[in-house]
C-alpha cells in the first residue's frame, strides 16, 4: 500500500472522553432547563458541540444564555475534566511515535472543537508530532460528512488514497471512506458488525504490529 499519512479521530482512539462528554452536557444543560434523555445523549453523540447545542435548544429552548456560551461551557467543562482525569489511550503514544520515525505524516481530524485539541496533545506528550489538526467546527458540516477528512489529507500533502484514518465510531469511519481513505476500526470498547466497513480493526495500540 503506497501510505503516506495516518489521520487520527481523537475522542476515543487518543483520550477516553466519551463519558465526559455526556455528563458535561448533561450538567450544562440541566441547569439551562432542559431534560436530557439517555435516547437524546444517543442521538447527540457523534454531532458537533454547537449541533448538540441545537438539538436541545430545539427541544427544550431557552432564554437569556447566547447559543455560543452554552457550547464553551460545555466545552470547558470538557477540558477540566481531561487535565483532571486520567484517561489517555493507553499505548497510542509509542504507536504515533513508532510511525513518525518511520517517516509518516500524522494528522487528527476531530468532531470536537478546536480548543480541546492542544490540551488533549499536550497531556499525551505528542503535540510536536502531529503535522496537521483539524476541527469539524471549521467545516460546514462535520463527520460522517467527508469534509474534514478531504481537509486534513491536502494540509497533509497526501492523496486520500495515501491515508489510513484510525477510527472508533461508525460516523468517523463513514466520513473516512467517503473520503476515498483506508480505514482503521479502533475497537478497544467491544467489536459491531458495523465496524465491517473498516479495511482493518485493532482493539490495542500495544504491541500493535500491523505492516502497512
Amino acid at each position: 500500500m503506497n501510505c503516506k499519512a495516518f489521520i487520527f479521530d481523537m475522542d476515543g482512539v487518543l483520550v477516553d472522553s466519551e463519558g465526559y462528554w455526556k455528563q458535561a452536557e448533561f450538567e450544562v444543560f440541566t441547569a439551562l432547563g432542559v431534560k436530557v434523555t439517555d435516547e437524546g445523549a444517543l442521538l447527540t453523540k457523534s454531532m458537533t458541540t454547537i449541533e448538540v447545542v441545537r438539538f436541545w435548544y430545539n427541544k427544550f429552548p431557552w432564554e437569556t444564555v447566547a447559543f455560543d456560551t452554552v457550547e464553551q461551557l460545555v466545552i470547558s467543562r470538557v477540558i477540566a475534566f481531561i487535565e483532571a482525569e486520567d484517561c489517555l489511550i493507553a499505548g497510542v503514544k509509542p504507536f504515533i511515535e513508532k510511525l513518525k520515525k518511520d517517516k509518516y505524516k500524522i494528522g487528527l481530524a476531530t468532531n470536537s472543537p478546536n480548543r480541546i485539541i492542544p490540551v488533549v496533545l499536550k497531556k499525551l506528550g505528542v503535540l510536536h508530532l502531529f503535522d496537521a489538526t483539524l476541527s469539524a467546527e471549521h467545516e460546514l458540516k462535520g463527520k460522517p460528512d467527508p469534509a474534514i477528512y478531504q481537509s486534513a489529507a491536502d494540509k497533509l500533502g497526501a492523496k486520500p488514497e495515501q491515508c489510513i484514518v484510525i477510527e472508533d465510531s461508525y460516523s468517523g469511519m463513514l466520513a473516512a471512506k467517503s473520503a476515498g481513505m483506508k480505514v482503521i476500526a479502533f475497537t478497544y470498547k467491544g467489536s459491531s458488525i458495523k465496524f465491517e466497513i473498516a479495511d482493518f480493526q485493532i482493539n490495542s495500540f500495544e504491541g500493535c504490529e500491523i505492516d502497512f
